[in-house]
């Protein structure tokens, strides 16, 4: 097996970090190698803030990787989130030097490469350009200008920018860390490539990534990336409102969020009790089912509505065929499918990162707390497919030159040699 056929996704977020290690079978789909997982100390809402204590996090994660994959980790497909994440459309045009020519890569890449170019505000950096459609000569509506005449090459873009800092310090920690940075990939992104299938994406739908720092949103239409947005409130912030509301500390709050919690209160809860222990010495504590499902639904309802705000905000509300796909940790409280719908009237599945993958280790890595781990791996392949077709142009392009090169020597070696029989 070859190193660059095995891809490695890292996911570092608010309350977990996730390395995974996984190839592509003759099929097509990803078999996943090797799964790390570790509590994530140093990260809060997305972004680092303690780099000591995420590198020691993202060491434990890579190391269980290491040993259940048998893959030595050295560059790793990065995720990025968090409130600082920010997205433009703008307009980019190019004008072609050769008109006699069809359109061709290089004047796709050129137009991009003019997008990172771009004036940012101070502490701000491009993280991606992502064309939307072309025009070529004010022909509007095409998807791809490959092999097409005209002077005038122009794309409308949605470029996703974050703080040079949050990237910074995402860099240093893989680096003390050992690690070699391949793609900075934002993280919702990765997660629709994950659980969206193209005929989701072609309709018009919107991902909602619930995570534990942020809630992350990308929305697609036509098959194209129309809109992201990050919202500050994930799963952490319920848990904080579960230890303050109930009076317990917060690790038994988290675990009542996931063990008995709902994201609606209902009336056959009424009499259910679950019981707490007490700390040093004091009476165990009794918390009403009911009571936490008011304190869940009371925070879930906010999260959501910031969702249907954004959603409409991106002028796209009317035209997502589809609906909502929500994933991440957050969708796996009870009756989130549920309450999403009652709040932005709009039809609503959970995603699932399932249908990519394949292997005996589907049944671990199928939950969509792994959505962001395996869209990261996915993006690393296209990535890796990509550069091969652009080194294959090149080679073929040299090929091309240089078969022109002996083709012009060769034709005078039998001129020279022509004329010399011609004189004797």
């Amino acid at each position: 097996m070859e190193h660059s056929e095995i891809v490695v996704g890292l996911d570092i977020g608010t309350t977990k970090i996730v390395a995974m290690v996984g190839r592509k079978n003759e099929y097509g789909k990803i078999e996943i190698l090797g799964v790390g997982k570790s509590d994530s100390i140093g990260v809060s809402r997305g972004v680092v803030t303690n780099i000591l204590q995420t590198v020691e996090s993202i060491k434990t994660a890579v190391i269980e990787a290491e040993r259940s994959s048998g893959v030595e980790i050295r560059v790793v497909n990065v995720g990025i989130a968090g409130q600082h994440i920010k997205s433009y459309q703008h307009r980019g045009i190019h004008t072609r030097k050769n008109m006699d020519d069809v359109i061709a890569q290089y004047d796709i890449d050129a137009l991009i490469e003019d997008m990172y170019k771009l004036a940012m505000l101070p502490g701000e950096q491009i993280i991606h350009v992502l064309p939307q459609e072309y025009i070529v000569d004010n022909i509007s509506d095409i998807k791809d200008p490959l092999g097409m005449m005209g002077a005038r090459l122009e794309a409308n873009f949605h470029i996703i920018t974050g703080q040079v800092s949050a990237a910074q310090n995402i860099s240093r920690c893989c680096q003390q860390g050992g690690l070699n940075i391949s793609e900075l990939i934002l993280e919702p992104l990765a997660s629709s490539e994950a659980v969206l299938s193209h005929e989701e994406k072609e309709a018009g739908v919107a991902l909602v990534d619930i995570g534990g720092g942020t809630t992350d949103i990308a929305i697609f239409q036509d098959g194209i990336i129309r809109h992201t947005a990050v919202i500050p409130f994930g799963g952490n912030i319920i848990t904080e409102d579960i230890k303050n509301g109930c009076g317990i500390i917060r690790t038994y709050a988290e675990l009542l969020k996931i063990k008995h919690g709902s994201a609606l209160a209902m009336d056959s809860m009424e009499n259910k009790i679950v019981t707490i222990p007490g700390l040093r010495g004091r009476p165990p504590k009794e918390i009403s089912i009911k009571n936490l499902a008011h304190i869940i639904q009371a925070r879930m309802e906010e999260i959501l509505e910031y969702v249907d705000y954004e959603i409409k905000n991106s002028g796209f509300k009317d035209k997502l065929a589809a609906g909502l796909v929500v994933t991440g940790g957050g969708s796996q409280l009870k009756h989130i499918r549920q309450l999403t719908e009652y709040v932005t009237g709009m039809e609503t599945r959970i995603g699932l990162p399932n249908e990519h993958i394949s292997g005996g280790m589907i049944s671990k890595v199928s939950s969509p707390i792994f959505s962001t781990s395996i869209g990261l791996m996915m993006m690393g392949f296209d990535n890796i497919k990509q550069q091969y077709i652009e080194d294959m142009k090149v080679v073929q392009h040299s090929s091309k030159k240089q078969g022109t090169f002996w083709d012009k020597l060769l034709n005078k070696g039998r001129q020279f040699f022509d004329d010399d029989e011609t004189e004797l």
